[in-house]
């Protein structure tokens, strides 16, 4: 039974109502002769329902009406006076022998859910007979708790923390029996939209607070890794993005992309915006006390189950120290047939892990280099390895106790090979990159920043240097335009004072830079600068907020690049989006939770990725990361959209979606 329309479909087919009256031809869908669900206009003057176009265009490639060529890209969403007369039709409740109320189409799901005495009784009835012996009483609602625990004792030995703790905090993610209700999301207290369907009853997300204490011998060396959010986005919360190899966050090993910081020295900042989050954490100091919330992925196992299991575990933290990128380590790495993760099965008399004496057989991988590979693949740890040019981080769970027997290896050399070697060679399955290209679109999302385009000519010798440094380029992972990264005191761009660091240009002399890559940007400013005088073309991000501390002085002996926020206020023809293609089974989630979405007190926000669950097709997939803008679901722009509008066509896909993106590089701290 659907808890949206409260009747009987299968899960991929449209909402069924009972409406009061007859309804206008011109309102009706040609496809499944039913009202218009989520109408979407073609091109060639048509409208159909949602769901019905995109599983027609899975197999033709005309419009069912007038048999003219037809992409679903190409259709986009009827106008809101349209959705609007659909959503008033009247309909009947469902349930008429409890219920005879009539309401607007629009209302009929929060009237089942707070007011309908007979899905009410439904409910009820069905819970007596999943759960005879409760004798009619109800769960509990679902709430999320959180409990700090004392740091343990750490041994000399080396063990830092217990995994999957009693302390784990429970996001209980609960739903009645598969195939009833089966919602696609659960709205949390921050509008925070976790994307999943069809999970097992008692499926839960865990998730586990932490204290971690951060050791630096340079009291001002930079952490290494990169943070999104604050309370000025609509992510709310400050959330690692990427640890950055060989950094001290990524020795350490116990922080990993998705986690969310709470506490820095002891300060909340939970509630800060971007700019102070980023001033807490750069403070120099040779300790650092950080309070982190880490989402531990789903488990049908109770906190109590967990806390068994766990006993007697220990993280150790060890280094190797390779003297070029070619030497092996000598460690064979395998999977495990009934467990996630990656174990080693053996170290190899007179290689580099033996002769350190600090790694063992059938210790499980965590992490290595800072990269989290609770879930990953030997082939991807070998690849870690072999990339790396001298030190190599581990981070291993050691469970005394285990025999050689309960790992099971897979020697199978096809592309599905569950082990690998670190001693040379390349892992035996790459996934195919996507071509990537532009998305032009309409952005209005500038919250804090504005930009100011200024054209600035000067005069100069010959011989003269502009005296800038630049960072950026197309070829940057993160496909970014090219931006001043400093202004030298030689130089006539310093003279003249008009271009400033973190300006991003747009053309020199009238040659566009903002599809260069770094080099060819590095050569049209070069050979240009010979010229007597020069035309720039710049972008002015300025902030509206003069309260935010000023980070510059900070930000001596960092890598500067400009701060997330400010990547924000970049109008869109300067955005580079690419395509992300998450495939899963039917019973898996999707594995991220979206915020933003319009909001009639907000207006228009963009759709940010907030959190992605260890051991989903999300996390797998790599390429997805927290602060990632969505821009559009399977080629229909989301912009403009609401929450509630965007979840449900996530919701809609079965095992494949493609979500078209746009990634700015976080925050360096």
């Amino acid at each position: 039974l659907c808890c949206e329309c409260g009747q009987f479909h299968l899960l991929l087919d449209n909402h069924l109502y009972n409406f009061q009256d007859e309804v206008d031809d011109e309102l009706i869908c040609h496809i499944c002769l039913q009202p218009l669900l989520q109408p979407m206009d073609t091109p060639c003057g048509h409208t159909y329902c949602f769901k019905c176009l995109e599983n027609f265009m899975q197999e033709y490639n005309f419009c069912p009406m007038d048999r003219k060529k037809l992409s679903f890209q190409q259709c986009h969403k009827s106008s809101l006076l349209i959705r609007n007369l659909l959503d008033k039709l009247l309909v009947f409740c469902p349930f008429k022998a409890e219920c005879q109320q009539t309401m607007q189409r629009c209302e009929l799901e929060a009237h089942l859910q707070n007011r309908c005495p007979g899905f009410k009784k439904y409910k009820s009835e069905l819970q007596r007979k999943k759960n005879p012996i409760s004798k009619g009483k109800e769960d509990p609602p679902t709430k999320v708790e959180t409990n700090t625990p004392k740091d343990p004792e750490v041994p000399s030995g080396g063990s830092s923390l217990v995994a999957e703790s009693s302390a784990a905090a429970v996001v209980s993610l609960g739903t009645a029996e598969p195939g009833l209700v089966n919602p696609a999301f659960e709205e949390t207290e921050e509008g925070e939209s976790l994307i999943q369907k069809d999970l097992p009853q008692r499926t839960s997300l865990v998730a586990e607070t932490t204290t971690i204490e951060i050791h630096r011998e340079d009291p001002e060396e930079e952490l290494g890794m990169r943070i999104v959010g604050g309370k000025d986005t609509p992510l709310g919360n400050i959330v690692v993005q990427e640890v950055l190899r060989d950094s001290v966050i990524a020795a350490d090993g116990r922080i990993a992309p998705g986690d969310h910081i709470l506490e820095v020295n002891g300060v909340n900042i939970s509630s800060v915006t971007h700019c102070q989050a980023v001033s807490f954490l750069r403070h120099p100091g040779p300790v650092l006390h950080l309070m982190v919330l880490q989402e531990k992925g789903f488990s049908n196992k109770t906190a109590q189950q967990d806390s068994t299991s766990a006993t007697n575990r220990e993280v150790i933290h060890v280094t190797l120290i390779k003297r070029d990128r070619s030497e092996p380590l000598g460690i064979k790495l395998i999977r495990k047939t009934d467990e996630a993760g990656i174990f080693i099965l053996d170290l190899l008399e007179g290689g580099l892990a033996a002769k350190n004496g600090k790694l063992s057989r059938n210790d499980r991988v965590l992490s290595i280099n800072g990269q989290d590979l609770r879930q990953g693949t030997p082939e991807s740890a070998a690849q870690i390895i072999q990339t790396t040019e001298s030190r190599v981080n581990f981070v291993v769970l050691r469970q005394p106790g285990v025999q050689l027997s309960d790992l099971v290896e897979d020697g199978s050399t096809s592309n599905n090979s569950s082990s690998s070697s670190s001693n040379g060679g390349s892992p035996v399955h790459h996934r195919r990159r996507l071509d990537q290209n532009h998305y032009r679109r309409k952005s209005t999302y500038q919250k804090g920043y504005v930009n100011h385009e200024k054209t600035v000519a000067i005069k100069k010798e010959p011989k003269e240097s502009l005296g800038i440094t630049i960072g950026g380029g197309r070829d940057n992972k993160n496909k970014l335009p090219i931006y001043v990264t400093s202004v030298q005191p030689i130089g006539c761009l310093f003279r003249d004072g008009r271009i400033k660091r973190g300006d991003v240009l747009l053309s020199i002399n009238g040659i566009d830079l903002t599809h260069l890559n770094y080099y060819e940007a590095v050569s049209a400013l070069k050979s240009n600068a010979a010229s007597h005088s020069v035309v720039l073309k710049a972008l002015e991000i300025l902030s509206l907020n003069s309260t935010e501390p000023s980070l510059d002085i900070k930000e001596q002996g960092f890598s500067w690049s400009p701060l997330w926020i400010t990547w924000l206020g970049l109008p869109s023809y300067l955005h580079f989006c690419q395509d992300i293609v998450l495939s899963k089974g039917n019973l898996e989630s999707w594995g991220f939770s979206i915020v933003g979405g319009f909001e009639e007190s907000k207006g228009n926000q963009p759709f940010f990725i907030k959190t992605i669950v260890p051991g989903t097709p999300a996390f797998r997939d790599r390429k997805l990361k927290c602060g990632d803008e969505i821009v559009a679901v399977n080629g229909v722009p989301a912009i403009g959209m609401s929450n509630s509008e965007l979840i449900p066509m996530l919701k809609e896909q079965k095992n494949k979606v493609t979500l078209t993106v746009v990634s700015w590089p976080g925050s360096l701290v």
